[in-house]
């Protein structure tokens, strides 16, 4: 493999490790719901009403694994069609993901250590992943291919948040224990800043030209005033003759 392909498939390979926390303990909590594993204090609102839980898990799975392989240009620019046809399952999962994980900060009795500030938190990104991918899908519907990048890329941002956060709990734990829950709100939030913040040098970095090539969008060409040929003749005022014609000639 060239370098060029290596750093072509560097982004979505570290999208993908990001997402195999998140992936993982979803698969241990779907296992955990249809094996008929014990109920606990931890697991009991998920067992009482599994299916958004489970929405939830499908949903993001999809948008954050299927998500990473849209970051890959060479295979936009081989195989076009890949990226609408993932685009038409990415939205509807990502809607999923957004609207129940909503659904359950909502209506889930709240586990202990969460806390009203962590609530607020997840209400704010959960509601705001959806207007991301909603102003996504309106604007490629429009054809407008550098504001729907834009919008898809933040959805993700969002989406990825629970990979981040494991991140930014590391090092509290190894150093200060379990955080409590103010500092525990304040690690989950800070997991979606970095990566809004980097969603955002990614869409400011890099131009929109390639975004509206990719979508079939090109400029008109400018075309130059033509400019007066030298071989013309002077206007009649300007000659010391009188003109043969009443008529100037062109």
């Amino acid at each position: 493999m060239t370098s060029s392909a290596k750093s072509t498939w560097l982004v979505p390979t570290l999208l993908i490790i990001l997402t195999a926390v998140p992936v993982v303990a979803g698969a241990v909590r779907v296992a955990e719901l249809t094996g008929g594993a014990e109920v606990t204090p931890e697991n009991a609102r998920f067992v009482a009403a599994p299916v958004p839980v489970l929405l939830h898990i499908v949903g993001a799975t999809l948008f954050c694994v299927l998500g990473a392989f849209q970051f890959v240009p060479g295979l936009r620019r081989r195989k076009p069609g890949w990226h609408r046809i993932a685009g038409r399952v990415l939205v509807p999962a990502g809607l999923v993901a957004a609207l129940s994980g909503l659904w359950m900060t909502l209506f889930y009795p709240q586990p202990p250590g969460d806390g009203e500030l962590l609530t607020g938190f997840r209400l704010l990104f959960g509601s705001a992943m959806a207007v991301c991918i909603v102003l996504g899908f309106v604007a490629v519907r429009r054809r407008n291919f550098a504001r729907h990048r834009g919008w898809m890329i933040r959805g993700y941002a969002i989406a990825q948040g629970a990979g981040t956060q494991a991140l930014t709990h590391l090092p509290w734990m190894l150093v200060l224990g379990t955080p409590g829950e103010t500092a525990r709100a304040l690690l989950v939030a800070l997991g979606w800043v970095i990566n809004l913040a980097v969603a955002e040098w990614i869409i400011r970095r890099r131009p929109t030209r390639a975004s509206r090539s990719a979508g079939g969008v090109s400029r008109p060409a400018r075309r130059r005033p033509a400019r007066p040929s030298r071989s013309s003749p002077e206007p009649a005022s300007c000659r010391t003759s009188p003109p043969t014609s009443s008529v100037p000639s062109r």
